[in-house]
């Protein structure tokens, strides 16, 4: 059974999870300077690599800590598709495309965070391959974006398509782990009469 304890919050893996936070807040700031908001996007790379890699390194994979990576990613993810809006760099349905994983996902992190239940059931909600295929392009289309490169039309195309099979997945996983938890409950007999 999953425990959520309040004291890995402040586990290496979680902190650097938690960086985010402040460097989705720094990014508008940082948007009017391509090589500054650049350096900013990377950093938040950085730590999403490491803390990964740090939490099984260090054998402090927690679900607190999927939940922290999950909640940054969103905010994160957040902060930069309004800056790029609110600066002209994309429109609000590029943005919506960009964003179809997180759109996807918002449900689910949703669910996680106001249910006892959810949070309760045996599910690894660890990025899988595709999601983390999606994250890459994620980046790579801001990159583009930023930098106005060319062809980033085509590869905000591609971002929302693996960005939609990456939240299917997620949903499916979901759902399996759900239906197996309900096929595991005792089931309750109606009362005789």
């Amino acid at each position: 059974m999953a425990e959520y304890r309040l004291k890995d919050l402040l586990l290496l893996p979680n902190l650097l999870s938690g960086a985010r936070i402040p460097l989705a807040v720094a990014f508008p700031f940082a948007s009017g300077d391509a090589p500054l908001a650049l350096g900013v996007l990377g950093l938040a790379g950085l730590t999403d690599v490491l803390d990964g890699w740090t939490a099984r390194k260090l054998g402090q994979a927690t679900p607190v800590g999927a939940l922290v990576d999950g909640i940054s990613d969103k905010v994160f993810a957040a902060s930069v598709l309004g800056t790029l809006i609110a600066t002209g760099m994309l429109t609000p349905l590029s943005a919506l495309l960009l964003a179809t994983r997180e759109l996807a996902e918002l449900p689910l992190a949703i669910r996680v965070l106001t249910s006892k239940r959810a949070r309760l059931t045996e599910i690894d909600r660890r990025a899988n391959k595709l999601g983390k295929v999606a994250t890459v392009l994620e980046f790579a289309t801001v990159v583009a974006v930023i930098v106005h490169a060319p062809g980033r039309l085509g590869l905000l195309a591609g971002t929302a398509v693996v960005g939609a099979a990456a939240g299917t997945a997620y949903w499916l996983r979901e759902l399996r782990a759900l239906r197996a938890e309900s096929a595991r409950s005792p089931k309750r007999e109606a009362p005789s009469v």
